[in-house]
């Protein structure tokens, strides 16, 4: 019996997304068999203080700090392979080194751009099978490294970008995004209809408001629907304590058309009975939205990664997307009192799903990880 290899998975918690998809990784890997799977928040762990006010900075961007976070995203791109990013190749070298050092790992998978990671193998010859797996529906030019051994991406535009940057075809596989399998299974409706209280014969607005909130206004908007008698609102609020409490203020008399709910665990029942959902566009908010089939209405994205998985999917007539809080209410309107233009962005957002892609992902690594163990004892002989 082949003994199964080692994974070492590092991500950072800039938004859940990244954490998300190594715990969907992390769960793929035990059900192929996989026991020794080692999880490292490696910039948090290395410098933690650095990392506390670079996520504040990061949570920021999404009121304050918008111009900010452009500045930052695009400028990092220009500058890429410039002597200014030094730093940020070093960050996280020590720890790296511990981890390696003490976990052995046979495969290291990347659920953010460490660029540690390829620098590290480049500096000291030490030759560990590393992958990584993109977390958006664009490119962020801090993914690419010649160190890298195969990138896994959520669309042909990626890849076709990736190739751009000089990277082998073959080195790059249109996987989509890992999310949790909960999306992939087949539920009966009624019973989630009836789990929720609500009303099967009405439309069902989503709301995903979050911990960081959708909209300023989602007070404003959940009123003007209070009165259209056929619809039904459902506001997810996440850990928004605040939030939740300012909306049972509005319920009044038309309450049954108005669900609050705080942290939801299965979500995924809610994103089925939605006949349209407004979020924020994450790439993994929106690769759930594609395995459902839910169209979208996405809330002024922050320039950087959401702004242009935004552009992805309305240029797919997958999502419409709103930048002024007023225009909100009547995209929303429009959008449910049309049910060809609905039905029309239910497929084109279900044409974006890959299905399994944790498992075609997985597969893919421990593949090419064997494939790589072989030449390196075949090299040694």
């Amino acid at each position: 019996m082949l003994k199964k290899p080692k994974v070492l998975i590092l991500t950072a918690k800039y938004g859940n997304g990244h954490v998300q998809v190594s715990k969907t990784l992390v769960k793929q890997c035990r059900e192929l068999g996989i026991e020794e799977v080692v999880v490292s928040d490696l910039y948090a762990e290395s410098n933690p203080v650095f990392t506390e006010i670079t996520q504040y900075l990061y949570l920021k961007s999404f009121t304050i700090g918008k111009q900010f976070y452009r500045m930052f995203y695009y400028g990092v791109d220009k500058i890429y392979n410039k002597k200014l990013l030094t730093l940020y190749f070093k960050l996280g070298n020590k720890r790296l080194h511990e981890l390696i050092e003490k976990e052995q790992p046979d495969i290291i998978i990347n659920t953010f751009p460490i660029i540690v990671v390829p620098e590290y193998r480049r500096r000291t010859g030490n030759i560990i099978p590393t992958f990584n797996v993109l977390t958006d529906f664009c490119l962020h030019k801090i993914w690419v490294h010649k160190n890298i051994d195969k990138y896994y991406v959520a669309s042909k535009r990626v890849k076709e970008k990736v190739m751009s940057l000089g990277i082998h075809p073959a080195s790059v596989k249109v996987t989509g995004i890992p999310i949790r399998s909960q999306f992939e299974e087949n539920l009966n409706e009624e019973a989630i209809y009836k789990k929720y209280n609500l009303d099967p014969s009405k439309k069902t607005l989503l709301v995903m408001a979050g911990a960081h909130g959708v909209l300023k206004n989602v007070k404003e908007l959940c009123e003007s629907f209070l009165e259209e008698q056929n619809l039904q609102t459902v506001v997810v609020c996440g850990n928004n304590t605040a939030l939740k409490e300012s909306l049972e203020s509005i319920t009044g008399k038309n309450k049954e058309n108005l669900k609050l709910l705080g942290y939801v665990e299965r979500v995924d029942e809610l994103f089925r009975i939605a006949s349209c959902m407004v979020t924020k566009p994450g790439g993994i908010t929106l690769s759930e939205a594609a395995a459902v089939g839910v169209p979208v209405i996405l809330y002024k994205p922050v320039p950087g990664q959401e702004k242009e998985n935004a552009l992805f999917f309305q240029e797919n007539e997958a999502a419409l997307v709103v930048n002024r809080s007023e225009e909100v209410y009547e995209a929303v309107s429009n959008l449910l009192q049309n049910d060809k233009k609905l039905r029309r962005m239910k497929r084109n957002i279900k044409r974006l799903h890959h299905p399994n892609s944790s498992l075609t992902i997985m597969e893919d690594i421990v593949k090419e990880a064997a494939v790589f163990k072989e030449k390196k004892y075949i090299k040694a002989q």
